[in-house]
């Protein structure tokens, strides 16, 4: 027997949390934390909140999984509020944001075999982070987390994020190419954040060649940008749109949303799920739309996100261990001009919790949509001291 019984495919921080209560996190000792990272961009409204707690409850205690070959009403009132959030025309419901990305790699090669190309290519980015499926994988751009995966999954044409001559420059040459897909903003990649033009000019090249337009918003949906989706800051339509995380605060839940062309692409028995979209899943999501709604949190998100990222460039301005402070709503990054990835080890010490991304170089910081003022100056005031020390003479005794 194995003297570890969980698979060593994660790299655990020594802590153990019990329960949750808003932004904060208090672990199995009685110490909290400031949840900065929200597993991930999970917990938007932050843990246990009471909403979502209702939702799950009262809906389990009634019906946790029925089949989706049998209607499913708290289904289809998500379906219709998220196509009404988001300009689409249908939705289908899976468990996770590879999940929902699976499907629209799946959905884009059928549009390609519709119009007679045998081959269909999908357009994707460097450093582009899609999930851990084989074909999510593979349309990742991160070396590394592929290596040891082969033989991955073709159909791919990868590009430079934020290049827009390299997509034209595809264009020219691949004609069996069908689609783009493209996160809005690159979180696992580093926070980068493209031109402000970037997804209009996509929208433009997609139109002009009866592409889809296929965005990842599995990190940058349900409000963290300060908009419900990041694309809704250019005024343009995508064809296909994914999310997850932020949608269920917990409850593993993905969608995949799709309109015109796209939304008719997919009939009985060309894809499906056993878990996605039962009762309780859509339930807790509902919640979550409802309380992003109802509370204004598209708006808090843009403020608090602005405040918090205002108040690390005046701190650290100065800094020469700061290459760069970036944002767009409560997707934060600070870029370093050097590898720092102890420094998530040096905040959970400091109760914060973050994470670095980017190659080790990007401190990324995902806060709840609920966070109060005094909790994001906290979280300004101990991060931006902790890089200064970090960053100064005293930096080799704190490590």
């Amino acid at each position: 027997m194995a003297t570890q019984p969980l698979m060593n495919v994660f790299n655990r921080l020594s802590v153990a949390f019990e329960y949750g209560e808003g932004a904060w996190l208090y672990d199995t000792a009685g110490n909290k934390y400031l949840d900065a990272l929200c597993g991930i961009a999970v917990t938007g409204l932050g843990h246990a909140h009471p909403a979502v707690t209702h939702a799950i409850s009262e809906q389990a205690a009634k019906l946790i999984h029925c089949s989706n070959i049998y209607t499913i009403p708290q289904q289809e009132r998500l379906a219709e509020q998220l196509v009404r959030l988001s300009g689409m025309d249908n939705a289908f419901f899976a468990n996770s944001g590879a999940e929902a990305n699976e499907a629209a790699i799946k959905l884009a090669r059928r549009y390609g075999h519709s119009r007679h190309i045998d081959n269909p290519a999908i357009i994707v980015m460097e450093h582009a982070f899609h999930g851990r499926t084989l074909a999510t994988l593979s349309a990742t751009g991160n070396r590394s987390t592929q290596q040891g995966f082969e033989p991955l999954v073709t159909g791919f044409v990868r590009v430079p994020f934020d290049d827009v001559d390299a997509v034209r420059q595809v264009a020219r040459h691949n004609p069996d190419v069908v689609a783009i897909l493209v996160e809005p903003i690159q979180g696992e990649g580093g926070m980068h954040i493209p031109a402000p033009d970037y997804l209009n000019q996509l929208r433009q090249i997609c139109d002009d060649h009866q592409w889809l337009l296929m965005l990842d918003e599995v990190q940058s949906g349900n409000g963290r940008t300060g908009r419900y989706f990041a694309y809704q800051h250019n005024d343009i339509l995508p064809d296909v749109v994914t999310t997850a995380k932020g949608l269920g605060n917990g409850f593993p839940i993905g969608a995949c949303l799709a309109r015109g062309a796209a939304a008719k692409v997919f009939g009985p028995g060309n894809h499906g799920t056993t878990f996605g979209g039962n009762p309780l899943a859509c339930a807790a999501a509902l919640a979550v739309v409802d309380t992003i709604r109802h509370d204004n949190l598209c708006q808090r998100a843009e403020t608090l996100g602005n405040r918090i990222a205002d108040g690390f460039r005046a701190q650290l301005d100065k800094s020469p261990y700061i290459k760069d402070i970036r944002n767009k709503g409560l997707m934060i990054g600070i870029e370093l001009t050097e590898a720092g990835s102890e420094l998530a080890v040096l905040a959970k010490i400091k109760g914060i919790l973050l994470n670095i991304t980017g190659g080790g170089r990007v401190i990324r910081l995902l806060p709840p949509l609920i966070m109060s003022d005094q909790e994001a100056d906290l979280l300004v005031n101990t991060v931006a001291q902790l890089i200064r020390v970090y960053a100064g003479e005293e930096r080799t005794s704190a490590n």
